[in-house]
């Protein structure tokens, strides 16, 4: 079966600006997840904001624990995105083929969207509880990768499985709102400029626009999945209750909805939404703006090696020959 170029550079230059985008705002990450990990106990709790996590790191000199689990992120990032866009571009193409239509609309963007979603969601499951614990440690108290996948059941490294799946619809909604502004601008700007110099991708700022636009739309409808799922792969506490209490119960989506509603009520449901809102749209905003402007590079490079390695095999068969 003949490799699809074209979606190996979508997934190659999405994988690369994923890997860029979450290195520089990871330690705004570890303070997000650690503040959404954290459910109110006995009317008291150790964060009131996001800015006390960073306080605490900086007032205990653990400043480097802010990135604790940025090797096992950044893997989880990488293979994440490459699969997710290589799952998404081989998907469109499929789709066209078979339909015989010229574009997608927004329903079959949707489908199409979630599907690479989900198959993103079972290859990286592991790794991403594994950040998640790593992340919500105490500083300086954070396990390796394998110290962290090995200290429970196998099982229990995908936790969190469902609402993963569940959140499908938060890629799904930001990369199809992204695409549909996406082909409207540059149709718009088609319009204005002459026959023929029409841009063909999206400027840096544009593309940072409209994936911030996009993704605070996925985040906003998504949110309370998303801090369940924090929860459920959050490292152990040292609440009393939770101590009590059967330890599956804290790992469960019902679990873990009902300490949030008991503690905190309906406004906990969307505690840190603005931490999560504030990290997401950067990260994502600066993931694609940096892969529309290197997807041009990683489709000459990829072209380049083709050719390359198409010249080697031929001169190899020719040297071959009697």
């Amino acid at each position: 079966m003949a490799v699809d170029l074209q979606s190996l550079s979508e997934a190659t230059s999405g994988a690369v600006g994923a890997l860029l985008s979450t290195t520089i705002l990871y330690p705004l990450d570890t303070c997000k997840t650690k503040y959404q990990a954290e459910v109110k106990a006995h009317g008291q709790q150790k964060y009131r904001n996001l800015s006390d996590v960073l306080w605490e790191a900086i007032s205990t000199r653990q400043i480097v624990s802010l990135y604790q689990g940025l090797g096992t992120k950044n893997l989880q990032s990488f293979i994440a995105q490459f699969v997710y866009f290589y799952g998404y571009s081989c998907f469109k193409k499929l789709y066209l083929e078979r339909s015989g239509f010229n574009s997608i609309g927004t329903k079959a963007n949707l489908i199409l969207a979630a599907a690479a979603g989900a198959c993103t969601a079972i290859v990286t499951q592991p790794l991403d509880t594994a950040s998640s614990r790593m992340q919500t440690s105490a500083f300086g108290k954070s396990k390796g990768l394998w110290q962290t996948l090995t200290a429970g059941t196998w099982s229990e490294a995908f936790d969190g499985l469902g609402i993963s799946l569940l959140l499908t619809t938060n890629p799904a909604i930001q990369y199809t709102v992204f695409d549909q502004l996406k082909q409207r601008h540059l149709k718009r700007n088609q319009n204005i400029t002459e026959k023929g110099s029409s841009p063909e991708a999206l400027s840096a700022l544009s593309a940072f626009m409209l994936g911030a636009i996009s993704k605070s739309i996925a985040t906003f409808l998504t949110y309370p999945a998303i801090r369940c799922k924090v929860m459920i792969q959050a490292a152990d506490t040292n609440d009393d209750e939770a101590k009590k209490a059967p330890q599956k119960s804290h790992k469960t989506v019902h679990g873990v909805l009902y300490a949030i509603w008991k503690r905190e009520g309906v406004p906990g449901f969307f505690k840190g939404l603005q931490a999560q809102i504030l990290k997401t749209v950067l990260s994502s905003a600066l993931l694609l703006m940096i892969k529309e402007k290197i997807a041009a590079g990683t489709w000459v490079l990829i072209l380049a090696a083709r050719k390359y390695l198409l010249l080697t095999g031929s001169r190899l068969k020719s040297a071959q020959k009697p």
